[in-house]
């Protein structure tokens, strides 16, 4: 599977119980030489990211009336039998409609070691179309969380809540991350990391279990007074592999800066925002975005969470990158505030350092970001 790998290099991955983080490129590679990554076809060359592994759709996609969960003793392939509504070929493409739920096997499966757990998220451009993905396990009670020592395949639910759009087999709407113990930082570590690298450029930070990340909201930092964008309705369909290929007028209306510094969001509309803190990533570190306080349920927050190795870090090429938020209100409307608070990036140790960063000769789309849409839309 990758035959340019050094003899040296193919020495089987073996951890000290001590040894806590996140698998970087070269384990992931490792992992699937030793065959606990199990892809149907060979993978490809950019398909390892720094901390991650981009996962890639199957052959068919099924309709099904419903997202569900297995649950102990029952299959995914089982449920999908008994709610499927109709199979969708996908070698040549095929429009997944919005507002509806498909569920598509993977081609990768895997056969992780008994001290090997994953964990996956949509990947960063589908999250800012409005894309909701989940990865399923068998006999799981969670999405996106895959036990230590699983043996089996993998399916992803797709629900494009916006924009219907145009996949094929083999796109990659998910990711996946694997670790190795805890990795997540504690209040006192993350606040001697924040001390020795300002991981977010706010003097005042408030740092705790992650570090708090809010809404900007404020024209001064605004390109031609635009804070955001409203997804429109009723649009066109997005080919999920076209890049800088639509207009952004036809899809979002963009969001002016108000005098008071606010926005009201409306129920059930997408929203694209940005962070009023730049953030960086350093390199022997990965991060994701996770809710604020999972009491306030008004409106979620990226889909799309994880931040890799590199991400804003100035030696990567960044030079401290806002993070771009995904924002979807619920039943009611609701009132945002320019520095709100939205969310929290976790902070986790990597095993050992990526031979790549993110934003380093790898093609990273959003490296040094402010506002911006998904790649799929001319700047």
């Amino acid at each position: 599977m990758f035959p340019g790998m050094r003899t040296e290099e193919r020495v089987p991955l073996a951890f000290a119980v001590d040894q806590r983080g996140i698998l970087p490129d070269r384990m992931i590679a490792a992992l699937a030489r030793d065959g606990a990554i199990l892809p149907a076809y060979d993978l490809v060359s950019d398909q390892i990211q720094p901390a991650s592994l981009d996962l890639r759709l199957g052959e068919v996609a099924y309709r099904v009336r419903a997202s569900f969960l297995p649950g102990p003793h029952t299959t995914v392939a089982e449920r999908i039998d008994e709610l499927k509504l109709h199979e969708i070929a996908l070698g040549d493409g095929a429009v997944l409609e919005s507002h509806c739920v498909y569920i598509v096997p993977l081609i990768e499966s895997l056969a992780l070691p008994d001290d090997i757990a994953a964990a996956a998220n949509p990947k960063s451009s589908t999250g800012r179309l409005d894309v909701f993905t989940r990865v399923i396990a068998d006999e799981t009670r969670g999405f996106d969380h895959i036990a230590a020592g699983y043996h089996g395949p993998l399916y992803v639910e797709i629900s494009p809540r916006t924009f219907p759009v145009l996949v094929r087999e083999g796109s990659r709407l998910s990711q996946i991350r694997f670790r190795h113990g805890h990795a997540a930082l504690d209040a006192e570590s993350l606040r001697a990391l924040n001390a020795r690298e300002w991981l977010v450029d706010d003097e005042d930070a408030v740092v705790s279990e992650g570090i708090a990340v809010s809404v900007d909201l404020s024209s001064p930092q605004a390109r031609d007074g635009v804070v955001g964008y409203r997804a429109k309705r009723h649009t066109g369909l997005i080919d999920v592999e076209r890049r800088a290929g639509y207009d952004v007028a036809d899809f979002w209306e963009p969001i002016a800066a108000r005098n008071d510094r606010s926005l009201i969001l409306d129920p059930d509309e997408f929203y694209i925002l940005a962070s009023k803190e730049a953030v960086q990533v350093p390199p022997d570190y990965a991060a994701e975005m996770v809710p604020f306080d999972p009491l306030v349920g008004e409106f979620r927050v990226h889909y799309a969470g994880f931040f890799d190795p590199g991400f804003g870090y100035a030696g990567a090429g960044g030079r401290g990158s806002r993070a771009v938020l995904e924002v979807r209100s619920r039943e009611v409307p609701f009132i945002l505030e320019h520095g709100q608070i939205v969310g929290r990036l976790i902070y986790e140790r990597m095993l050992e350092r990526p031979k790549s960063l993110y934003g380093e000769r790898i093609g990273s789309n959003y490296q040094a970001q402010g506002l911006k849409l998904s790649k799929h839309f001319r700047a």
